[in-house]
């Protein structure tokens, strides 16, 4: 039996000639490929809405719809751009050849063509194109990881500042200077410890996976959240009101991540509804084996035009910065992600009677098994 190399990658053989389909595909398969196979052109293209390969090997001289054609399809759309095409032609003809790199093509194969050619050829540019997509999910995964730092260290720097403000103040009242000095204390603890998980943990992933096996209390997340920007709202002319459940459920997530998650809805409240006068938190039964957080508010709400778009990333609840430059428009799409990772669902309603309200729905840990 013939020996096979174990490779990977999906490679699209396009060629009007059946036999060459066969041969083509069956030597690609037995070295390890994915190899999916079109007769034409429309066909070729149509495979590729279905599923964008690794690496296309073209037949030139087609009828109807040529390689060429074929190429200039690839062309306009902007999946296919990166998608290495290797030419098959019968001919050497230099001007065909030199049009079919201007048309894109990042190499060539003459038929008759010999194996070992075929394969080294193909092999050098499919494994271009997957290195090159491991190293970009890579500066993907890091550039990731820079805005959820980025964004997580803001709340607590802004309790930070916001305590110091207040202590600077000569109006400040001494029986309070305890809890800003405490505020001050706590939000550097969670800064220092969003660090630490991020940054020098070597998979914070997998930490966050354990702590979620022991789950998080939603009433103590309701309690911190109190605890954090009662005086918070108090200065905003906000009244904070908390409601905890009577069963304090425990839900399937790390306890920090859903005090980063909770406290996005709460410092959005901040930003975009202080004329509202109110902002509720409670904690909630929801669909059978779901624990639910709400934050509501009586703020302005959320347009319906924006509403669609409201978990997209770098999108603002309103035309105005707040913020004054430190909101990045990440966090609610941050947000609901990581809600989807632990298997939870966040999402946006208008509230009765005017303003916003925002659902966090996660799945229950059963105490008898916790």
């Amino acid at each position: 039996m013939p020996t096979t190399i174990p490779h990977s990658g999906r490679i699209l053989v396009v060629d009007d000639q059946p036999a060459n389909l066969r041969v083509v595909s069956t030597l690609l398969s037995r070295h390890g490929y994915d190899v999916v196979t079109a007769q034409d052109g429309p066909s070729a293209l149509e495979a590729c809405a279905q599923a964008t390969p690794d690496l296309i090997l073209l037949d030139i001289l087609m009828p109807g719809m040529d390689g060429f054609d074929v190429l200039a399809a690839i062309k306009q759309d902007e999946r296919l751009l990166r998608v290495p095409v290797i030419c098959l032609t019968a001919m050497q003809d230099r001007d065909l050849l030199v049009r079919g790199f201007e048309a894109g093509a990042v190499d060539y194969v003459t038929k008759p063509f010999m194996a070992e050619e075929l394969l080294a050829r193909v092999s050098v540019h499919i494994g271009l194109k997957l290195t090159r997509d491991r190293l970009e999910r890579v500066a993907q995964e890091r550039q990731d990881l820079v805005n959820l730092v980025a964004h997580d260290l803001k709340n607590p720097l802004s309790s930070v500042l916001f305590a110091s403000d207040m202590l600077l103040q000569d109006v400040c009242k001494p029986e309070r200077v305890p809890r800003y000095l405490q505020m001050i204390h706590d939000s550097a603890g969670d800064a220092i410890g969003y660090i630490r998980r991020y940054l020098e943990s070597q998979d914070p992933r997998r930490a966050h996976q354990a702590a979620a096996l022991e789950g998080a209390k939603v009433n103590e997340t309701l309690g911190w959240l109190r605890s954090r920007y009662e005086l918070q709202t108090e200065a905003t002319g906000l009244t904070l009101e908390v409601m905890l459940a009577t069963n304090d459920p425990r839900v399937a997530i790390d306890p920090m991540v859903l005090n980063q998650v909770t406290e996005n809805l709460v410092t959005n409240a901040l930003k975009y509804a202080r004329e509202g006068g109110e902002l509720r938190l409670s904690a909630r039964n929801g669909a059978p084996g779901f624990a639910r957080l709400v934050a509501e508010d009586r703020g302005p709400g959320i347009p319906a035009m924006k509403q669609r778009e409201l978990f997209k990333p770098f999108m603002r609840l309103s035309e105005e910065d707040p913020a004054n430059g430190l909101s990045s428009g990440l966090g609610l799409s941050l947000a609901r992600q990581i809600v989807m990772d632990a298997g939870g669902h966040l999402y946006y309603e208008d509230r009765e009677g005017g303003g916003a309200r925002f659902v966090i729905e996660l799945p229950q840990i059963d105490p008898a098994g916790a």
